[in-house]
């Protein structure tokens, strides 16, 4: 199982990669739609547990009123701690004007954790922002149409500044399909040597069905 998964993680990431040749807002909505859920990496924790964790990651819609989004409310937790989310990010999705799409980053203001949970009841949101949300400059995912029918990008540049375990800059990659999303963040130091991150290749979350039973925890 452990081969598969890393053929899966390699096809995703690797070279299907040509641009759609005009988007529209209803690709907007198309990822959105496919964002939006609960999604676990507990699968391929189970098959490689020394090097992936059991991750669960939430990502919900949020001011659905406004004409500048899609927004999306993102929670990533240990499914030892589901309680004690370790990311709580704001993303806006936007048409990058050059055949891509922009998944912007912005940081919750205040003690992220009394928010922890709003994926289940957006409405704990609606008293923020946009003007209240610092954006993480240098962290834009810059997505593509891939030819394998995916979206997938990454960050450019060494701008996502990160100082967790003395790293220096932050990278993210992404492919987005209909019922997964395959993430691979990483964070360097000044010589650029990783300090955080999985090393083998990217995490790679599979959406949950509503009331479907999941694997116990490899950790």
């Amino acid at each position: 199982m452990r081969r598969a998964i890393q053929l899966l993680l390699t096809s995703l990431l690797v070279a299907c990669s040509a641009p759609a040749p005009g988007w529209r807002p209803k690709d907007l909505a198309l990822l959105r739609d496919w964002m939006s859920g609960s999604f676990s990496s507990r699968i391929q924790a189970l098959a490689d547990p020394e090097h992936f964790y059991p991750i669960d990651l939430h990502i919900c819609p949020i001011w659905d009123r406004r004409q500048d989004g899609p927004w999306l409310y993102v929670e990533q937790a240990t499914a030892s701690k589901p309680e004690r989310p370790y990311r709580q990010r704001i993303h806006r999705l936007r048409l990058n004007g050059d055949g891509r799409i922009a998944s912007e980053v912005y940081q919750l203001p205040g003690d992220p954790l009394e928010l922890a949970g709003a994926w289940r009841d957006p409405r704990a949101l609606e008293a923020l922002a946009p003007e209240l949300l610092l954006p993480r400059e240098g962290c834009t995912v810059f997505l593509s149409w891939l030819a394998d029918g995916s979206y997938g990008g990454s960050t450019e540049g060494l701008g996502c500044s990160s100082e967790l375990v003395g790293a220096a800059y932050a990278t993210s990659e992404m492919v987005i399909a209909e019922n997964r999303i395959s993430s691979w963040e990483r964070g360097f130091d000044a010589a650029g040597t990783q300090v955080w991150g999985a090393e083998l290749g990217p995490y790679l979350f599979l959406k949950q069905q509503p009331g479907a039973s999941r694997p116990a925890d490899s950790r």
